[in-house]
Parts: C-alpha cells; sequence; structure tokens
C-alpha cells in the first residue's frame, strides 16, 4: 500500500513537470514557475543549471535576464544593477533591452537613501539611465515612471547641492561657497535654486574682495534674478565700485 502511495506521489510530480523539448526549456520553464511563486533560490538554482551545463542553448540568455530579475526582487539592488548592466554589455540589441535600462535605473533608484545628507551617487546613477530610457525609448511603457523618478532624483540632488553650498557659506567659507553656487547653476534649471545661487555667488565673491569678478558677477546675474535680490545687488554693487 505504501509502495502504491509513493508511485502515485512520483506520478503526480513528473505531470507536474513542465514540458520542454530540450533540458534547458524544461529547465528554464522550472525556474519561470518558481519565479512566479517567489521561490527565488531554487528559481536560481535552476537558471544556474542552465548557465553552467547548457550554455549555447536558446534559453541561456534569456536565464541571465532573469537572473537579474531575481536579484531585483530579492532586494539586492546593487547586484541586480551590476547583472542587468552586464546583460546590457553582451546583448545591447536584445528585444527587451528598454526594459533592461529601465530596470538599471530602477536598481539604482532604490538605493537612493531617505534624506539628502548621505551619498547620493545612486541617484545621479538612477537619473542617467532614466534619461536615457526617455530618449532612445520615448513611446515605451517605461517612460511615464522614468520621468516621475527624474523630477524626484533631481530634486534630491539639488538640494543636496544647495545645502552643501548654504554650508559653506554659512561657515564662511567663500571660496568652496561660490564654487558649489555655481556648480549649481551648471547642474540645475530650478528657478528658485538659480535665484538663490546667483546671489549668493555675489555675496561670496564679495565676502572675498574680489571686487572685479563681483562685478562681473553683478553685471552677468542681475537681470536674471528676481527684484528683492536685485535689491539686495545694488548695494553690494556700489560697496564693490567703492573698493576698486
Amino acid at each position: 500500500m505504501k509502495f502504491l502511495v509513493l508511485i502515485l506521489l512520483v506520478a503526480a510530480c513528473s505531470s507536474d513537470k513542465p514540458k520542454g523539448r530540450t533540458e534547458a526549456e524544461v529547465l528554464f520553464k522550472e525556474a519561470e514557475e518558481l519565479f512566479r511563486a517567489e521561490r527565488f533560490i531554487l528559481a536560481t538554482e535552476k537558471l544556474n543549471i542552465i548557465k553552467t551545463q547548457h550554455p549555447y542553448s536558446f534559453y541561456a540568455t534569456p536565464a541571465e535576464l532573469m537572473q537579474a530579475d531575481v536579484l531585483y526582487e530579492q532586494e539586492s539592488y546593487v547586484e541586480a544593477a551590476a547583472a542587468y548592466l552586464l546583460f546590457r554589455d553582451f546583448h545591447p540589441r536584445h528585444e527587451k533591452i528598454a526594459y533592461v535600462i529601465f530596470k538599471i535605473a530602477e536598481s539604482f533608484y532604490k538605493q537612493i537613501p531617505d534624506t539628502i545628507d548621505r551619498d547620493l551617487e545612486p541617484a545621479m546613477e538612477s537619473i542617467k539611465y532614466y534619461e536615457e530610457v526617455v530618449a532612445k525609448y520615448p513611446d515605451s511603457s517605461y517612460r511615464l515612471n522614468a520621468d516621475s523618478r527624474i523630477l524626484k532624483a533631481k530634486k534630491m540632488v539639488r538640494q543636496k547641492d544647495e545645502y552643501i553650498a548654504d554650508f559653506y557659506f554659512k561657515t564662511e567659507k567663500f571660496a568652496p561657497a561660490r564654487y558649489w553656487y555655481l556648480d549649481i547653476l551648471d547642474n540645475h534649471q530650478d528657478p528658485k535654486t538659480r535665484n538663490h545661487a546667483m546671489l549668493r555667488t555675489i555675496l561670496a565673491t564679495q565676502e572675498l574682495k574680489e571686487w572685479q569678478p563681483c562685478l562681473d558677477y553683478i553685471e552677468k546675474f542681475y537681470q536674471l534674478v528676481d527684484k528683492q535680490s536685485q535689491s539686495e545687488i545694488k548695494s553690494v554693487k556700489h560697496a564693490c565700485k567703492k573698493e576698486l
């Protein structure tokens, strides 16, 4: 009786096994089922067998992509980004390349810290790849999410740059403060941020007692700032001229 039950169990398990023309196809289908069931360790085992035992099969390439997806779903975002980048390097013309680039961006985006006082390198990396999606695949289904993620990531980077510049200014380190304000003007388009950076560039230059550069910055920025800033700049202009 026990033997009969065992035979029935084996038969049931074998009937549930995906069918395929090759062992690689069967392994890939098994990995797909395990992936959908969120059994990622077992899925990875199947994918590794394809990689090692069937490296030249049709399923070797989709297995590479699924391995990256597994890492992403396991929230191993550093490793996922590396895996997607590697896939892109080896398969630049793959039919899912738009998806791959989007997932590279997403993997970096998921690494962005919650506060601006920490390293925002992942934000800058995510922007780079989201912008590539927008530029190369504007009609893809990933465009909308890419646009919204770019805005959020850029906002954090902008706030971080302004925070650093303001810190230097408040601690009277005017040379690095000016460097950061000028960098903000080179890299950010937000009107309020730019207005602040232009005014502070002028004020930092005045504090450095660089009278002619101060007047040069005033000439360059005066018409670009708001009226309140223009009022403040007028007194700075008078002071700089007096010192020449």
